[in-house]
């Protein structure tokens, strides 16, 4: 795909909650193409964080259709989507983490490509509370007003939200009074909103994912030049330090592309030759 190149093309941003504050900067930048956001375009038909909407396919899909839709929208050719997802750590169950995809769809090329930005460092958390006071507690604690936060109707049933994308204080209290003097049970969900409008932190994990998108754009396949020639299994095994044996740190990477297929292993320019002894199983049990 000698020659390939985005300069002067129209990219549609996918959203309806302000991404390209994030997106349309970086990509105007490396790529030199014009932004569009399509107007009347309803992204929470593809599901919602308040839960209001189930989201009915994974992150991936997701990201995937939002770009198919804006495309079937505006009738131009190179859309980017972002989707992101919540919850504990697969392997830190009490920490909060973030997965943020942001996807390129380009219809002329027939190509794909997505970023990936992952991280603990986002703001995503949940409190029943019984009181007001717990309230302001909980809404200092994750950078209230500046983020917004969701009251939902019980702690039982967190998914009717009575109120979202509170930045106000008096609103907020408000809110939690309106919904306290309801609550079945003497208490209510209060949960950080995640609309990247009203979470500063998520819009900074979108900025991240789309400097990924950038760079992986940037990676050409070695056999046709297609962009998006990018890692899809790691290798593990690096040897010790010390004693040579295999460690569980990663040894090489298979990139492929998706157009000719073409795969390769390689040992990125910036890895150690061996590992420090402290992350042997057999010099550090």
């Amino acid at each position: 795909m000698s020659g390939f190149s985005l300069a002067g093309r129209v990219a549609v941003i996918a959203t309806m909650h302000r991404k390209e504050a994030a997106i349309a900067p970086l990509i105007t930048t490396a790529w030199n193409v014009k932004t569009l956001v399509p107007t009347d375009f309803d992204t929470d038909a593809f599901g919602t964080f308040t839960r209001d909407i189930d989201r009915a396919s994974d992150q991936l899909t997701t990201a995937r259709l939002k770009a198919e839709a804006a495309l079937a929208l505006t009738g131009e050719t190179l859309a980017l989507a972002s989707e992101g997802s919540f919850g504990p750590h697969p392997q830190l169950p009490f920490v909060p983490y973030s997965r943020e995809f942001v996807l390129l769809l380009d219809t002329v090329h027939q190509l794909e490509i997505v970023g990936e930005a992952v991280s603990t460092h986002t703001n995503y958390r949940s409190q029943a509370i019984a009181s007001l006071e717990e309230a302001l507690s909980f809404a200092k604690s994750v950078g209230f007003p500046a983020h917004g936060l969701v009251v939902m109707e019980s702690v039982e049933a967190p998914n009717r939200p009575l109120a979202k994308g509170i930045t106000q204080e008096s609103d907020l209290i408000t809110a939690v009074e309106l919904a306290l003097s309801n609550a079945r049970h003497g208490k209510v969900h209060l949960e950080t909103d995640m609309r990247a409008l009203y979470n500063p932190t998520r819009m900074q994990a979108i900025a991240q994912a789309t400097e990924d998108l950038i760079q992986r754009v940037a990676q050409r396949c070695p056999k046709c030049d297609c962009p998006g020639f990018s890692i899809v299994e790691r290798r593990l095994g690096l040897p010790c330090g010390l004693c040579y044996a295999p460690t569980s740190l990663t040894l090489s990477e298979l990139s492929r592309c998706q157009k000719c297929a073409y795969e390769c292993w390689v040992r990125s320019p910036d890895a150690p030759d061996f590992a420090d002894p402290g992350q042997c199983p057999y010099c550090n049990p």
